[in-house]
């Protein structure tokens, strides 16, 4: 009932509302104002382009195959060798960011040592645009400098920090690379300095053919300068039983497939 009695509105009657109304009595201004909405954007900006830059450019890879393909010819990777295999491959230890991140002075930022604290955890290098004697393997007997090949890059770049511009991952899961290690204070180019020697050839082959920008033609001129010094393994390249590192295994692939026919 009403009361007061002279009241023309029941008290227990409900008013009904618009959904409308309510909609727009709701205060948007808190949301839309510049000093709450500026620091929000700041903050995912800043979330979102610290965690880009993490993945680009400090993101440790542990192997070859986990390279992005985005990375390949843009990216380098900088490390320490842990272990040369041959005369023109080696591994890796990925060191995102160098000392400026921590590497090597920060308790928890040291290369492991040990075969168990690198299995899985480097990358596998193969140098771009050359082609190192082969040695004794799979029953064939070793390249002559072969040894001398592997014993110099071993002394020139192991334990030592590198920085490898990658072009491709070849078929045995390496990454072609350009390398250059620091001596002296100056920047050196891995591959050119072994064709120079005469520790290396250019590479010949048609598959995995890398040499970076502009570098086939240094290459190749380093490789003809120490050709006609007679450096290294072009010290016998007049006699009959001369063998490039290409027809050496051009050849044992030939006998090796000759004798899988003959066998079959």
């Amino acid at each position: 009932m009403r009361w007061p009695p002279w009241s023309s509105r029941d008290p227990d009657e409900k008013k009904s509302v618009n959904w409308t109304d309510t909609l727009n009595a709701t205060d948007w201004t808190h949301y839309t104002d510049p000093h709450n909405v500026i620091p929000v954007v700041l903050l995912t900006a800043t979330v979102l382009g610290s965690y880009s830059f993490y993945r680009s450019y400090l993101r440790r890879i542990p192997q070859a195959t986990l390279i992005q393909p985005a990375f390949w010819r843009k990216r380098s990777l900088f490390g320490k060798v842990t272990k040369v295999g041959d005369g023109d491959g080696f591994r890796l230890f990925h060191m995102p960011g160098g000392r400026l991140a921590g590497w090597e002075w920060l308790p928890w930022r040291k290369v492991p040592e040990g075969r168990t604290g690198l299995k899985d955890n480097t990358v596998s290098i193969r140098i771009a645009g050359i082609d190192a004697p082969e040695g004794a393997h799979f029953g064939h007997p070793a390249q002559p400098y072969s040894k001398e090949a592997l014993d110099w890059l071993t002394g020139y770049i192991l334990h030592r920090r590198v920085r490898a511009y990658i072009y491709r991952k070849d078929r045995y899961d390496r990454a072609v690379a350009t390398v250059y290690v620091r001596r002296w204070l100056l920047r050196r180019d891995v591959g050119y300095r072994m064709l120079k020697l005469g520790l290396a050839t250019v590479y010949e082959a048609k598959t995995d053919v890398e040499f970076g920008p502009g570098l086939e033609e240094r290459y190749r001129r380093a490789e003809l300068w120490a050709k006609t010094r007679r450096k290294g393994l072009w010290e016998g390249a007049n006699e009959k039983a001369f063998e490039t590192p290409r027809q050496y295994k051009t050849k044992h692939q030939k006998s090796e497939l000759d004798s899988h026919w003959f066998d079959l």
